[in-house]
């Protein structure tokens, strides 16, 4: 099996490792629905459509509770 000759330089070692973190762009398409970009083939974050149906219902932010949301606090 072949042995290198002679040592390489910690540059050009180095130089070379270096090409690693160059990553693709993902591609994005606009949802059809809510015009939004998400990854092709993939649910919308947003909306939560995927191919004309509803797959999963939207995140929604979670505020301060409602009266009729059963709260811990005792009324008088």
């Amino acid at each position: 099996m072949p042995n290198p000759k002679r040592k390489h330089t910690r540059s050009r070692r180095d130089s070379r490792r270096a090409q690693n973190w160059k990553l693709d762009t993902v591609a994005s398409s606009a949802c059809p629905n809510c015009k939004n970009l998400r990854p092709p083939h993939v649910v919308c974050p947003s909306c939560g459509w995927y191919n004309g149906k509803l797959v999963l219902a939207p995140k929604t932010k979670k505020g301060k509770a409602t009266e009729g949301e059963g709260g811990t606090e005792k009324k008088p």
